[in-house]
């Protein structure tokens, strides 16, 4: 019946599941979002782990307003933890999302995206332990454009000794990770700036580091500004609200894939093959939060 709840049991904590019959999306319900957070939960939560989360919600899915919201969410569950974190119009409570429960809690009041920076709670804003490269492609390309671009920036993060995993930003882009030992905002940012601004003069057709938008026409725009302290990205498997039948995902992909796509239709990876490739292969982003592949920032 519309309007039903169902109580669950998640980590031993109790979630009231509510509008289950929901159209969030036009061919995918509340319903089938919670299944897809639920299936794909323990590879996602290492990557909200310790960060302060900031959501898109739309109560009424794509039919309805989207707003971005940084406070936790009215009916927020009292276990799910929250913490103050400093910014710039003072401070503020945000949601850290440290187990499957906290997700689904999240899910259920319509988080439908979640977002993360590339600092924890515990190593400080000014301890960023990921570099991120975001690859977004201007008017007149696509993620095809990005992945030749990332296998350029692959090849310039190498020359410094850094590894980097490739996720699809789950819209048009793509985005590259690399785990740091923590580092300083104004170092990372630095870092991702040179970077960035090295490739575009030698790559200029395909490339620009400069965010003025009339320059990004036919070009993929190297977004080094991700790094910022009060920037977040979309997190690894998080839905993404897209205009379409069903959410895109931000999904980590392999570098064979990158390498082989040809039309955005090889990375339009739906929910469904996301969880099962979760199922069938485990996190291929998992390095990102494995201390052991940590690097040092090239000076």
């Amino acid at each position: 019946m519309p309007g039903t709840k169902v109580p669950v049991q998640v980590g031993g904590h109790a979630i009231l599941l509510s509008h289950l019959d929901k159209l969030l999306w036009s061919a995918w319900s509340k319903a089938e979002m919670l299944d897809y957070y639920a299936r794909v939960a323990d590879a996602m939560v290492p990557h909200l782990r310790d960060r302060p989360a900031s959501f898109l919600r739309g109560p009424e899915g794509m039919t309805g307003p989207l707003f971005v919201a940084k406070n936790p969410p009215p009916r927020t569950p009292e276990w799910v933890r929250i913490e103050v974190i400093e910014a710039k119009e003072g401070p503020r409570p945000h949601l850290v999302l440290d187990d499957p429960a906290s997700l689904i809690a999240a899910a259920n009041l319509y988080c439908l995206e979640i977002h993360v920076p590339q600092w924890t709670v515990g190593s400080g804003r000014d301890g960023h332990d990921r570099l991120v490269v975001d690859l977004d492609p201007g008017e007149g390309t696509t993620v095809v454009e990005c992945c030749a671009a990332a296998l350029l920036v692959r090849e310039a993060l190498a020359a410094d000794g850094l590894p980097c995993w490739p996720v699809t930003s789950g819209n048009k882009g793509l985005h590259l990770y690399t785990p740091l030992h923590p580092s300083p905002a104004d170092a990372t940012v630095d870092y991702a700036r040179r970077v960035a601004e090295r490739l575009a003069a030698a790559h200029p057709s395909l490339l620009v580091a400069r965010m003025t938008k009339a320059l990004r026409t036919g070009r993929v725009f190297l977004d080094w500004s991700q790094n910022s302290t009060s920037k977040t990205t979309s997190a690894p498997y998080t839905l993404r609200a897209t205009r379409t039948p069903v959410p895109g995902v931000s999904a980590p992909l392999t570098w064979a894939e990158v390498e082989a796509c040809r039309s955005p239709a090889d990375l339009a990876l739906p929910p469904a093959d996301v969880a099962a490739r979760v199922a069938e292969l485990g996190d291929l982003a998992a390095p990102l939060c494995a201390p052991e592949q940590a690097h040092a920032l090239p000076s």
